[in-house]
């Protein structure tokens, strides 16, 4: 005998351009995820007679975003779950995420779709109110010639890589956070940019130690910050010339996989 452990079903991918037409464009794609036993009999009976079809929450979405003028990611998602479930009271749980659309504004007007790094959010309700929330930004990309080292690691049989003092490093990194109070959110930009700040002034001895640093710097400036979580990647590139009369310059090349990943959660 089977037993059910978990449902849930929604849609991904929703894409959701809202603008009103003179100066404004919300820009995200958005995830929904409904859970409840209510759905239980859609599974082993085939009976979807209390199915919120996935096109339906499609078109929830695009419709809720009418109503939303407003620019953060949280915000709309707290809208979303709390007019979802206010419709459909079968559904114990919706679970939401965000993911920024990234756009330059060039004039009063106009935009341009740009790369680099970009907010998300995540968001869940219960029937009872509950709520969960965690925030960051993804696909930040960081440089810096000097002021990284990886010393005095362990050396064996298995050990290939040379130790290095002040090399250049090349970082991918996530970070996310979570806040004490959902209503009184630290900003995302802010976020980044203190993070970038330190990875460009700390002289660290590893990825660790540079990514607690930036855990550190993050909860002592942003009161309202809980918790902050980071994984990052090691990208530096492969040497692929070195100079004869100063080998400090060098042509690099993108590095092959596999990549060194580093995670860190600190919470206050």
């Amino acid at each position: 005998m089977a037993e059910l452990l978990r449902i849930g079903y929604g849609k991904e991918a929703v894409s959701v351009y809202r603008t009103d037409g003179v100066s404004t464009l919300f820009a995200a794609e958005i995830g929904m995820t409904a859970r409840g036993g209510a759905f239980v009999s859609s599974y082993t009976e085939g009976d979807n007679t209390r199915v919120v079809a996935t096109d339906s929450m499609k078109n929830f979405i695009h419709m809720t975003a009418l109503d939303y003028s407003e620019a953060s990611l949280e915000g709309f998602l707290d809208l979303l779950a709390r007019r979802f479930v206010d419709t459909y009271a079968h559904v114990e749980r919706i679970e939401l995420t965000a993911r920024e659309t990234p756009f330059a504004r060039r004039s009063e007007q106009s935009f341009q779709e740009v790369g680099g790094d970009y907010a998300v959010a995540e968001l869940a309700l219960d029937r009872d109110g509950s709520l969960e929330h965690r925030s960051g930004r993804e696909g930040i990309r960081l440089m810096k010639l000097t002021g990284s080292s990886f010393e005095g690691f362990v050396r064996d049989e298995y050990t290939t890589l040379p130790e290095s003092r002040d090399r250049p490093l090349f970082i991918h990194l996530d970070v996310h956070w979570r806040n004490e109070d959902f209503g009184r959110r630290a900003d995302g930009e802010a976020v980044r940019d203190s993070v970038a700040e330190t990875f460009a002034a700390f002289d660290s001895a590893s990825i660790q130690e540079l990514v607690y640093e930036m855990g550190l710097r993050l909860l002592d400036r942003f009161e309202e910050l809980a918790e902050v979580s980071f994984v990052g990647e090691n990208r530096l590139w492969d040497t692929a010339q070195v100079s004869g009369v100063d080998e400090r310059v060098r042509v690099y090349t993108d590095p092959r996989p596999p990549y060194g990943r580093i995670q860190l959660t600190l919470a206050r």
